[in-house]
């Protein structure tokens, strides 16, 4: 026991003078867990993500729009492969990740259970919901385990790109026709609350985000990016002549923030659970995906072991 608090503390304070850990050091069991679920669960969101966009690839309204969609699919699938093989370096295997996944016991962000019913919530989930990835992620780029930092810089610049994607569909649809605008505004009024909820519970309700503070796995807690992603948005929106549905929404010039209305959290917990709208097709789909590319690894695998067979061959033939 005496030993463990020993090593405990030698690393909380790598952990204070912002040392990296990495996957062969030393590190608390909590520790090593909270970062598997966070890993995974951000590298599940990315895959998961990719289903409600990939359905408008054909649908986009122009070859331009296409190809720009087409190439961000291709980058979640990427996000999702390097927050995988950085969650590997924690000692679980891909396969486990997976099975997490498919069972239901590990989450993915909620956002990606509402449908996806214009092509104006494509710019609307390129605008708010990369845009409230970056706001999380930009932080991680900092955070104490060196796979996950490391990983998040190539992700975030990427993630930008996405977000400067979805605006310009979102300013060209306000700029457009009467019927446009309100397109785009419908889309603004069904992802904004979901996008804010994005970050995660109340603090007082997230039981992870001390912990998380003190280990340096998080760097702000998630009422503080909420209130950082509020404040660079709405300039964002009354720029394009769109409207915050939030009729509480006011600049507090004491704070220096803009006060904002109270989240449904019931509708929040409701979704984290596996009962909203799209919890169910999302799931299935990934399932499907699974089982129907099982030949796929298959033959990945038995062409390696071939190589390899090969390779030893002909290294005992010199």
């Amino acid at each position: 026991m005496g030993d463990k608090i020993i090593l405990e503390d030698k690393f909380q304070k790598r952990i204070d003078a912002g040392e990296k850990i990495e996957p062969k050091d030393w590190m608390p069991e909590k520790y090593r867990k909270t970062h598997i679920r966070q890993i995974s669960q951000h590298a599940h969101s990315e895959i998961v993500g990719m289903l409600p966009e990939g359905n408008w690839i054909t649908r986009a309204p122009s070859l331009r729009r296409k190809v720009g969609l087409l190439a961000k699919v291709q980058d979640e699938a990427g996000h999702g492969l390097y927050l995988y093989s950085a969650a590997e370096t924690l000692g679980i295997s891909r396969d486990q990740l997976f099975d997490q996944l498919h069972t239901g016991k590990a989450k993915y962000s909620s956002i990606f259970n509402y449908p996806t019913l214009s092509w104006a919530d494509i710019g609307a989930i390129g605008w708010l919901v990369d845009g409230a990835a970056i706001i999380n992620q930009v932080m991680l780029t900092r955070t104490s385990f060196g796979p996950y930092a490391r990983a998040m810089v190539r992700i975030c610049k990427e993630e930008s790109f996405h977000q400067r994607q979805g605006y310009e569909i979102m300013l060209g649809l306000a700029n457009g026709t009467p019927e446009q605008k309100e397109m785009a505004q419908d889309a603004l009024n069904r992802f904004w609350w979901p996008s804010l909820m994005m970050f995660g519970p109340r603090d007082e309700d997230s039981p992870n985000t001390e912990q998380s503070v003190k280990w340096k796995i998080k760097r702000k807690t998630n009422d503080e990016l909420r209130q950082q992603f509020i404040d660079i948005t709405v300039p964002q929106a009354e720029y394009i002549g769109l409207t915050i549905p939030d009729p509480d929404l006011k600049w507090n010039e004491e704070r220096g923030h803009y006060d904002f209305g109270e989240i449904d959290w019931d509708e929040f917990w409701t979704v984290v659970k596996g009962n909203g709208p799209c919890n169910k097709e999302r799931l299935q789909a990934r399932i499907d995906a699974w089982d129907e590319g099982s030949w796929v690894r298959d033959a990945a695998m038995s062409y390696a072991e071939k190589q390899a067979n090969q390779i030893g061959k002909e290294k005992l033939a010199s």
